[in-house]
């Protein structure tokens, strides 16, 4: 695996196996691809085609560590076809309450994708992609660049952690 080279790249733990690059105020948002997940495994048995798929992609989806998954507001839900699996109690900055989780979708950033169930949050919020898809795509985020990057740990490869 390679090493980071640049030492100069300032490294904040924000736990102790996860790394934020020059912790400053600001925002990263990405531009990001979901697909139904349900479609694309029908267009792999041949039951689909790949123009019936509901795929959407998102130019200003907000990079949020305070999320713990993916979420979504509802009208991306209901463009989807997602199926509501469970309500769960949400924690926010406006106490606690309860939303709906749907079953999982294809999450492409980056040319790095991950399969995530969704969590549903209004139409007035963005889509927010929360820690776990960071973790599962191998992403930190440089705050300097306000951008994520390939973990420098693993010289920004995809890497999959397993202990």
């Amino acid at each position: 695996m390679p090493e980071v080279t640049d030492a100069a790249i300032p490294l904040i733990p924000m736990r102790p196996d996860r790394i934020v690059l020059d912790a400053m105020v600001g925002k990263v948002i990405v531009s990001i691809k979901i697909e139904n997940l349900q479609d694309a495994w029908l267009i792999e048995q041949g039951q689909l085609s790949p123009e019936e798929a509901r795929v959407i992609e998102i130019t200003d989806a907000l990079v949020d560590t305070g999320c713990s998954i993916l979420g979504l507001p509802s009208k991306y839900i209901r463009k989807l076809g997602l199926i509501a699996m469970s309500r769960r109690p949400i924690r926010t900055a406006s106490g606690l309450t309860e939303t709906t989780v749907y079953g999982a979708v294809r999450l492409t950033v980056q040319d790095r994708y991950c399969s995530m169930d969704v969590l549903e949050v209004p139409d007035s919020i963005p889509v927010l992609i929360g820690q776990i898809p960071l973790e599962q795509l191998d992403f930190v985020i440089d705050m300097k660049n306000q951008k994520l990057i390939g973990n420098p740990l693993y010289g920004g490869e995809h890497v999959l952690e397993a202990y």
